[in-house]
């Protein structure tokens, strides 16, 4: 008689074909996301820029569904402590997924205050496409955190780049049903969002975060329980390792969302197309997610402290090119925005890896979520500045200030390399 009792908790979370199955179901779920994020990347700004007639106030929905996913970075979270990844995610893009309708009938309703209350609450799907991430790593090998990060990364590149180029048809879907036709994006967005909450609550089983713990309480001596070392010392060295995975985080964060917030209403000033934005914002997200299997070996075999400072100078370039390219000059800015694509990679990669290493099983989700909430407002500070500035003084000082504003991480990586050493 075959026997169906379950495996331990520590054997089940030490095979392979579980984490396999745990990434799987995270990739599947991040390409469906990936297409609902892309949709207010690309014309969040223009239809705030239509509604309100101004484009100082453009920035105003990449600020509101980066506040949004600050909030919803602390619900995920504490129902990931409390519950579990599964019923955390699936409920954070099921969130996202009403205030992308919410989008639809406010565009309907030409409606700018129902504009910003649900990309307030579209947010949530941003902030839940993040937390993903962690999910890959909770069952990982120390030595392959990263790149597990990296696989649940990667998987949005198809939605993310897909999402973008359907800006056209989309448009051309809304305005068969006799809606505004920057509504498109949307409705693709919400039914994206919709089928990953499907996915992640149906399939995400063994919950990662759970059997993990399970494991690590069956195994004292595992990894996982030696880094909540209780010492002073040990406790300094984690705080020091997640203030500056934050540090990492929440700069590249502010930069990316600032000077990528502002390149659509950019273009589109100079004359050119809403696709010709899109492909432009297409390949940027390529460029945030693709390079995401080769930045984490890459941390795996360099160490985050050497990849976080790549971050801060690929940031730069980004910059640098963005103020220098002429606003017609769909080939250089795409170029730029690659280059900033790339930059935001190396730093949510390398400053995941560091927080991840540093925080303890018990702890771990709650404080992934604070500091996902500070990159949140990093997000929205950087989306909500960027349009001023632009009004102000111009698109070119938003790009060229943001690659310097990069350079901020640079410090601290040195120090945390230099305290390795001793």
């Amino acid at each position: 008689m075959t026997s169906t009792t379950a495996p331990p908790p520590a054997e089940l979370a030490a095979d392979p074909a579980v984490q396999r199955h745990i990434l799987r179901v995270l990739v599947t779920s991040q390409i469906l996301s990936g297409a609902g994020l892309a949709a207010g990347i690309t014309v969040g700004a223009l239809l705030a820029q239509d509604m309100l007639g101004s484009t100082g106030l453009a920035g105003l929905p990449s600020a509101l569904f980066t506040a949004g996913s600050a909030l919803a970075a602390i619900v995920v979270s504490r129902i990931s402590a409390a519950r579990g990844r599964r019923p955390g995610l699936a409920l954070g893009y099921a969130t996202g997924a009403v205030g992308s309708v919410g989008v639809i009938a406010a565009a309907a309703l030409h409606s700018p205050v129902l504009l910003f209350l649900a990309l307030f609450v579209y947010g949530a799907g941003t902030a839940t496409n993040l937390q993903a991430r962690y999910a890959g790593a909770d069952l990982a090998a120390p030595g392959h955190r990263a790149r597990a990060i990296s696989t649940v990364l990667v998987a949005t590149t198809l939605g993310g780049v897909l999402g973008p180029n359907l800006a056209d048809p989309t448009g051309a879907l809304a305005e068969a049903l006799h809606l505004p036709r920057l509504a498109g994006p949307f409705l693709l967005g919400g039914v994206a969002y919709a089928a990953a909450a499907i996915v992640l609550a149906t399939r995400l089983r063994p919950d990662p975060l759970l059997l993990a713990r399970a494991a690590a309480a069956a195994t004292p001596t595992a990894e996982a329980d030696t880094s909540a070392a209780t010492d002073a010392t040990s406790t300094a060295r984690v705080r020091n390792r997640v203030l500056l995975g934050a540090q990492v985080m929440v700069v590249t964060q502010l930069v990316m969302v600032g000077v990528m917030t502002m390149t659509p209403v950019h273009m589109h000033d100079a004359g050119q197309s809403t696709a010709a934005a899109g492909f432009v914002i297409s390949l940027h997200v390529a460029a945030m997610y693709l390079p995401s299997p080769l930045t984490g070996r890459l941390v795996d075999r360099y160490g985050p402290l050497a990849i976080g400072a790549a971050a801060g100078l690929t940031l730069l370039a980004a910059g640098t090119l963005a103020a220098v390219a002429p606003a017609d000059s769909a080939p250089l800015l795409a170029l730029a925005l690659v280059l900033l694509g790339l930059g935001w990679n190396f730093g949510l990669v390398s400053g995941t890896a560091i927080l991840t290493d540093a925080v303890p099983l018990a702890t771990r989700a709650k404080t992934q979520g604070s500091i996902d909430v500070a990159i949140a407002i990093s997000g929205a500070t950087g989306g909500l500045a960027s349009g001023t500035v632009v009004d102000l003084a111009g698109y070119p000082v938003l790009a060229f200030g943001g690659g310097l504003l990069a350079l901020l991480i640079l410090p601290a990586l040195a120090t945390a390399a230099t305290r390795a050493k001793r």
